[in-house]
């Protein structure tokens, strides 16, 4: 069929988008086959591999595996127990910036005729927090003091070390309580007196606090009722150690608990007075109705002597019963805790390196070994 030129011409002018289509098609798969080949592979955390060599077949070779021994499952076991139950525990339920606002139940002093300082135990009503204001022993909670400082704003929180169980000293879960102490020293010939701990020492009841918390997971207390527990403390340090032994021995604890302790509880008390001594009647009580459970020595260092006639301190009291201490040590349940001034950690630390040392011991050793197996707290200030 012939055509004349003007139907050629349209012709090809109706060929045109199909030919555009096709060169547009073409030109986009050229372009993503041709990136593809040229795109950088991504980093990996793997190491490169070689290339893969035939090598002639060799007999399958076995190695016995590495087993654990019996006391070292038992003391990973208790371990990922522990962590698991840490777990769960609050933290930072009220933060500084949203404390809770609570109230002062009760102010007294903590200390008999004769002793030095001024140490107060302090309740604190807890109810009617939303979220509910919990915590466990062993943790602290921070406070906030009223007023200002020089430069005309809030006080800074502070952070003390919780006194009371879970339940509160009321067991109505409800409360808590701080053992505090007025922080007082000398500058420039001027008595200085510490901002928190005397806005705590001199609070009334009824007034009200904000309080933050509850923090820390150091100081926990072994889930096991079987564990043991070696307590070192000094002045208020004793704080977090009063948690744990009414968790152990106060009656009402034990039922309200379902918890029985049938382990062995050691506190070493420091103190310079026996006026001094703090909850010492509940302590005396404890060993009393629980002999087998509990031994309570104490360090008063301005009223006895060590073997050396100098003062007695905590430190010389771990020497005197080394052994037994190292006796415990030996069992993966035994758990050591210590609190109280800072200054205390040498004296204890030189005295576990002589006793260690006369069993052929590398305390420098031993202890991180604890510390790994959460074994060793301590919190110091």
């Amino acid at each position: 069929m012939a055509f004349n030129q003007t139907q050629v011409v349209l012709g090809g002018i109706a060929h045109v988008p199909i030919v555009v289509a096709l060169f547009w098609f073409i030109k986009a798969r050229f372009k993503s086959v041709s990136s593809e080949s040229e795109q950088p592979s991504k980093p990996s955390n793997q190491a490169p591999t070689k290339p893969e060599t035939k090598v002639a077949s060799q007999p399958a070779v076995t190695t016995p595996a590495k087993t654990a021994t019996p006391a070292t499952s038992a003391a990973d076991a208790a371990k990922a127990a522990r962590k698991a139950a840490h777990a769960a525990v609050p933290v930072n339920l009220y933060k500084p910036k949203t404390p809770f606002e609570g109230s002062v139940l009760d102010n007294y002093s903590l200390l008999k005729e004769g002793a030095t300082g001024r140490v107060q135990h302090i309740t604190f009503n807890l109810a009617g927090s939303d979220p509910k204001f919990n915590y466990v022993e062993g943790q602290s909670i921070g406070i906030i003091p009223a007023g200002e400082d020089a430069k005309g704003k809030p006080h800074k929180i502070r952070l003390y070390s919780i006194a009371s169980s879970r339940h509160g000293d009321n067991m109505a879960d409800n409360t808590v309580s701080l053992c505090v102490r007025q922080l007082q020293y000398e500058k420039d010939g001027e008595t200085i007196n510490g901002v928190c701990s005397t806005y705590l020492c001199d609070i009334a009841p009824g007034s009200k606090v904000k309080i933050t918390g509850p923090v820390g997971k150091e100081m926990l207390l072994p889930e096991e009722e079987d564990c043991n527990v070696i307590m070192l403390a000094t002045g208020t340090g004793i704080a977090p150690m009063r948690t744990y032994l009414r968790r152990m021995f106060e009656p009402a604890e034990r039922t309200k608990n379902g918890w029985n302790f049938r382990g062995k509880a050691w506190l070493f008390m420091g103190a310079p007075y026996t006026a001094n001594l703090l909850y010492d009647e509940d302590f005396n009580r404890y060993k009393s109705e629980f002999p087998e459970n509990f031994q309570y020595t104490k360090a008063i260092s301005r009223e006895q002597k060590n073997a050396k006639g100098g003062r007695m301190y905590i430190q010389d009291k771990v020497m005197e019963h080394a052994d037994e201490i190292f006796k415990l040590i030996e069992n993966p349940k035994t758990h050591v805790y210590i609190c109280g001034l800072k200054g205390m950690e040498p004296g204890i630390d030189e005295a576990m390196t002589t006793a260690a040392a006369a069993k052929g011991i590398n305390w420098s050793e031993l202890r991180p070994q604890l510390k790994k197996a959460d074994r060793w707290h301590v919190e110091t200030y």
